[in-house]
């Protein structure tokens, strides 16, 4: 979602009568909420979709002129979901096939639109709004954040004033992608020897609690938790103020792309997606597993001495 937020933009200042639609998940429909540039937000629900059907059948009374879809496969609930709509038009980025469909045996898209190898999966989505005559782009990712959660994030912060603060997640959302608490102590202990004003501030979702207070209690002095962050915006409002964020490869590393935090990204080693969804800081790095689907085995030497050299390009 957040990565998709240029295309709203974009599309509202093409055409400012436009009325645009977006069925978002309940997890992600924080982050356009209060989005100047969406008229009206749905909710799908992706675990069931017979719950789906009423909002659905919302949506095809309104007898949509486009459909924009940005899946980049082939995905059988998407396709249901299309045909209930019914909209004039289907808009999709080029598809892999998938349970022996090519994307472009579909007669059911109008328009498919480059997906160039290489390519950030921002700038994919963008070109759906090609065929719609739209040339000029904004590329820069909206984040709402309202001024009681940038007061939250203020006060938490206030303690920490002059010192370099790093913002560090420690779990992904898949099974695999976590940094293990030896490398977090590792990193940490070894980034103290070198910088004495550091302060580490741990990201976590509230049901991780329990995991990251084990993390907190063989850290040093200048590892904190951070406050209870019950949505993407309250994470947003933290990593806004934050000189430099470690992740995963998860949403976190493109919230900070929204606010061109130098970011370090952990991922899996699998090149064509950490291309597709690569952060878009004007600094930033990664360091690669060795395994294909979790972190388990990165090189932690690797990721202190990433750490260290964007320390200082920071403050160089």
């Amino acid at each position: 979602m957040i990565i998709s937020t240029p295309v709203f933009k974009s599309l509202k200042l093409y055409k400012k009568d436009i009325s645009i639609s977006v069925l978002a998940s309940s997890v992600n429909k924080d982050i356009i909420h209060d989005s100047p540039y969406i008229d009206e937000i749905f909710i799908n629900q992706k675990k069931n979709f017979l719950k789906d059907i009423p909002t659905l059948w919302k949506l095809r009374k309104k007898k949509f002129d486009l459909v924009v879809e940005f899946d980049h496969s082939v995905v059988p609930h998407a396709i249901i979901r299309n045909l209930i709509i019914k909209p004039k038009k289907i808009i999709s980025v080029e598809k892999d096939g998938r349970y022996g469909l090519s994307g472009k045996s579909l007669k059911l898209y109008d328009f498919y639109t480059p997906r160039p190898k290489d390519t950030n999966y921002r700038d994919i989505c963008l070109n759906t709004l090609l065929p719609l005559g739209v040339k000029k782009f904004s590329k820069k990712y909206d984040l709402f954040i309202t001024d009681s959660q940038k007061e939250k994030s203020n006060i938490f912060l206030k303690k920490f004033k002059g010192k370099f603060l790093i913002a560090v997640n420690l779990f992904g959302a898949v099974k695999g992608k976590f940094i293990d608490i030896n490398s977090f102590i590792e990193l940490q202990k070894s980034l103290n020897k070198q910088f004495k004003d550091l302060i580490f501030i741990i990201l976590f979702q509230p049901n991780k609690y329990t995991n990251v207070l084990a993390y907190k209690k063989q850290a040093s002095e200048n590892v904190f938790l951070s406050y209870e962050t019950n949505s993407i915006l309250d994470v947003a409002a933290l990593i806004r103020k934050v000189d430099m964020v470690i992740t995963p490869d998860t949403s976190v590393s493109h919230i900070a792309s929204a606010f061109n935090k130098p970011i370090i990204t952990i991922h899996e080693k699998n090149h064509e997606s950490y291309s597709l969804f690569r952060p878009v800081s004007e600094i930033s790095s990664v360091i690669f597993s060795p395994k294909n689907d979790s972190l388990v085995g990165f090189d932690v030497k690797k990721l202190i001495k990433c750490s260290v050299k964007m320390i200082n390009d920071i403050r160089a």
